[in-house]
């Protein structure tokens, strides 16, 4: 029942009529479950820790949920004990709520128990994913999708709920970054392949790297004469990468991304894949957050097919 694809969806104020679960729900309504009735948890091992996850049923929806969310983002996770899927992403929601630390909350609503919940969410499958800032539903997504992209919706989440996101320091990007920023290139990248030893999936040390590559392409280069040799030459493959470089070193990034989409489509073979791998590393100097990099990615896509 699930897509295994994100597909996000934003939802505007009153798209989705919540009024019917803002009161108690009538005595015919299905009874909770011990487990959904329990209390919420937090951090393991923490006496007193901040609210992570809890279980929640019509009856307590609108204080655990509507109310909840006034004060801090609510992710409510809908899944149901035969959803093989759900046992994939839930227990995921699960351990990023608790490492979280209470910056957001899981409400976890099994959809056979909680019909009328699943009903005014317009819930069709599961695994099916509700963030609540304001009383309203603000974002969604069905399916399992990976745990970075989890993360990376979360932190928006947040942001949308004007949670102040810090991003913890690591002394050794920082000294990374020192050497960037200082023009020791060979330093940088050494510190900056260590990180990605240690942490493969370290995204500010994979910008990093990038930017390494970036600064050494353009060493030297005079950029008034490489963007006119650029103008002059539209299908030399070398004098498009280079002006593309200067133009992200300018401020210029999505020029650049239109500058490279462009020489896709004109090229060929060999030549094609080069400018496509250039593309992409340049996609990962701006990192996976950019708008501009994923409006780009999806005309690289058109571009290639």
């Amino acid at each position: 029942m699930s897509d295994p694809r994100m597909t996000s969806s934003i939802f505007t104020r009153g798209a989705v009529d919540l009024s019917a679960l803002r009161s108690t729900p009538p005595a015919t309504s299905r009874p909770a479950t011990p487990a959904q009735a329990g209390p919420p948890t937090g951090l393991p091992g923490a006496a007193g820790a901040a609210v992570t996850v809890i279980d929640v049923t019509e009856a307590t929806f609108q204080s655990e949920v509507l109310e909840r969310s006034l004060n801090t983002p609510v992710v409510v996770d809908f899944w149901a004990e035969w959803c093989e899927p759900c046992k994939q992403l839930s227990p995921v929601l699960e351990r990023l709520a608790a490492e979280g630390g209470g910056a957001w909350v899981l409400a976890k609503v099994d959809v056979d128990a909680n019909p009328r919940i699943a009903q005014m969410f317009r819930v069709q499958g599961i695994p099916m994913v509700y963030a609540v800032v304001g009383g309203q539903p603000i974002d969604a997504f069905s399916g399992v999708v990976p745990e970075a992209q989890l993360r990376q919706w979360i932190q928006a989440i947040l942001k949308a709920g004007g949670v102040a996101v810090a991003e913890p320091e690591d002394p050794r990007l920082d000294e990374a970054d020192d050497a960037l920023m200082s023009g020791d290139l060979d330093a940088a990248e050494r510190a900056y392949r260590k990180i990605l030893a240690e942490s493969p999936a370290d995204a500010a040390a994979e910008a990093g790297l990038a930017q390494v590559g970036l600064a050494r392409r353009v060493a030297g280069a005079d950029p008034q004469a490489a963007l006119a040799a650029a103008a002059q030459a539209p299908d030399d493959v070398d004098a498009q990468l280079l002006a593309a470089d200067i133009e992200v070193l300018g401020g210029l990034a999505e020029q650049a991304y239109a500058r490279l989409v462009g020489l896709v489509r004109r090229t060929a073979g060999d030549d094609r894949e080069r400018v496509r791998q250039h593309l992409v590393s340049l996609f990962t100097v701006a990192g996976p957050d950019d708008p501009a990099v994923a409006s780009a990615r999806r005309a690289l896509a058109s571009a290639l097919f």
